[in-house]
């Protein structure tokens, strides 16, 4: 099953929101585990490093824990969506 990749922005960060989508919407429940990079790479058709990136964003948001050595997990507390929208700008 592969990702729906927005072409106006850059992969990473569409990686990142369609994971984003699938957390809120529970198709990822708080605590479970989220792909490995080498995996999501495969699933999206990404980069390893793309995938890593779109993992970095996901722990900047508060969406995902990391436990040395055992994986990367949803946050039990989700936090509320960004209605803001920032553009960096």
């Amino acid at each position: 099953m592969g990702f729906p990749l927005d072409s106006l922005k850059p992969l990473y960060l569409a990686v990142a929101d369609e994971l984003e989508r699938r957390i809120r919407a529970g198709e990822m429940p708080p605590r479970s585990r989220v792909p490995s990079a080498r995996r999501l790479a495969d699933e999206a058709g990404v980069s390893t490093r793309t995938s890593e990136a779109a993992l970095r964003v996901l722990k900047e948001r508060g969406l995902t824990v990391s436990v040395h050595g055992v994986g990367t997990f949803v946050a039990p507390d989700i936090p509320p969506a960004d209605t803001a929208g920032s553009d960096g700008g």
